[in-house]
């Protein structure tokens, strides 16, 4: 295989420059950092735009007559337009802001379970999910009376189409699926899964928290009633995210919490309520992180983002081929379409051994059961060891995973 420096036209060396963390060393060795699942890191531009909002123009935001609030909202109004922008939204009231995919899926179950789920009704949550996107919907068939059903996934790692087609009926009133799933890098066929969906009227909830980090995502192509995601793993500040949905559903639901910001009107016989987005944005917001999730979108849309999708998807067939070349080391998850993630097990070693031999030589991977114990449960592992890609990671990287591997393996041998 050639290396993927020739294969694509991305200039990584470039890249990592913009990143500080990855000049450091850990453990006396250079940092090689493959847990992007878990939150990728941050570029100068948004650490200094970030520092920038705390330093010089800090204030709260809406409703300020002076110069500091006024500008503080007019950026952070500003990173919202953006977000539109990069998802290609219909209209920006559709883009809330919350503080996280965990946030923004609880917002989407309760605010919708409690408005249109009722006793008997049924919501088709798949095999591969994070149980963000499996307990929030469990916890509102609960309440509801409703009943969960399992969209169930093959030995790859692959969703079956064809048993989710059969799941559809008239009794169905949501579909959670994740776009790319964070245990296995499973791809899955949103858009098809949408028009399907739609035939029998019943919306889709999109987890796209390891999607939009990975490669382009249009919410309108792919007609997503709503698709949720976090800033932390996309190059932005943790503490942000967005919940996209569509207006029809939004202006419906009721609000998710109450209290500052989301009102209209209130007095003590009857409250009523803002428009979207103000409707689901109780509260003071986090500021700062809405703000460097703006430079995150700004950071990608001054890069190649198209070119480092691909450079991405190389980088991760590289490592591949390396892990499954090696003789006791099982890959987990072998769908034909992946993105970023590459999980693995080594015969008689726990993933967390593997996790701490690997950061001795400072190599940083996730160990554990990922949040998705119903995935650990289908392939009968306790957990599994997982090293995720960002476009800032390279091919002398995914060699050094593989020669820690293997001492890893000569460590419990």
């Amino acid at each position: 295989m050639k290396p993927v420096q020739e294969m694509t036209n991305w200039d990584v060396e470039k890249v990592r420059k913009d990143f500080p963390v990855l000049s450091r060393d850990v453990n006396g060795k250079p940092l090689v950092y493959l847990d992007n699942g878990a939150s990728s890191q941050v570029p100068q531009a948004v650490i200094d735009r970030t520092s920038k909002y705390l330093a010089e123009e800090h204030s709260n935001i809406h409703r300020g007559v002076h110069y500091l609030s006024q500008h503080a909202t007019t950026a952070y109004e500003a990173a919202r337009e953006k977000v539109k922008r990069f998802i290609n939204a219909p209209d920006v009231k559709e883009c809330i802001f919350v503080r996280g995919t965990t946030e923004g899926i609880n917002l989407v179950a309760h605010s919708y379970g409690h408005k249109f789920i009722n006793e008997g009704d049924e919501i088709l949550v798949s095999q591969m999910e994070h149980h963000s996107n499996i307990v929030p919907w469990q916890m509102v068939a609960e309440e509801r009376g409703a009943v969960i059903k399992v969209i169930p996934m093959n030995e790859r790692g692959e969703l079956i189409i064809e048993e989710y087609e059969n799941l559809l009926n008239e009794r169905t009133k949501m579909v959670a699926v994740a776009h790319v799933s964070n245990s296995l890098g499973t791809v899955n066929p949103v858009r098809e899964m949408i028009a399907t969906a739609h035939k029998f009227g019943v919306p889709v909830c999109v987890d796209g928290a390891q999607g939009v980090p990975h490669f382009p995502v249009d919410v309108q192509n792919i007609d997503a009633d709503f698709y949720v995601f976090s800033g932390h793993k996309m190059y932005g500040p943790t503490g942000s995210g967005v919940v996209y949905g569509k207006r029809e559903w939004l202006d419906k639901m009721p609000p998710y919490q109450t209290g500052g910001g989301m009102i209209r009107i209130v007095s003590f016989e009857k409250t009523t309520f803002a428009p979207i987005p103000e409707k689901f944005e109780a509260g003071t917001p986090a500021i700062a992180a809405g703000i460097g999730l703006g430079a995150a979108i700004d950071y990608l849309n001054s890069i190649d983002f198209e070119a480092a999708a691909k450079y991405e998807h190389e980088l991760l067939e590289y490592a591949t081929e390396r892990l499954a070349d090696i003789p006791g080391v099982t890959i987990i998850g072998t769908a034909a379409n992946k993105a970023s993630v590459l999980s693995f097990t080594i015969e008689g070693v726990h993933p967390h051994d593997i996790g701490t031999i690997l950061d001795q030589q400072g190599i940083a991977v996730r160990a554990g059961h990922h949040c998705a114990q119903p995935v650990m449960q289908f392939f009968d592992v306790p957990a599994t060891a997982r090293a995720s890609f960002a476009f800032y990671n390279t091919r002398e990287e995914v060699d050094k995973l593989a020669d820690a591997v293997q001492k890893v393996i000569e460590v419990f041998a």
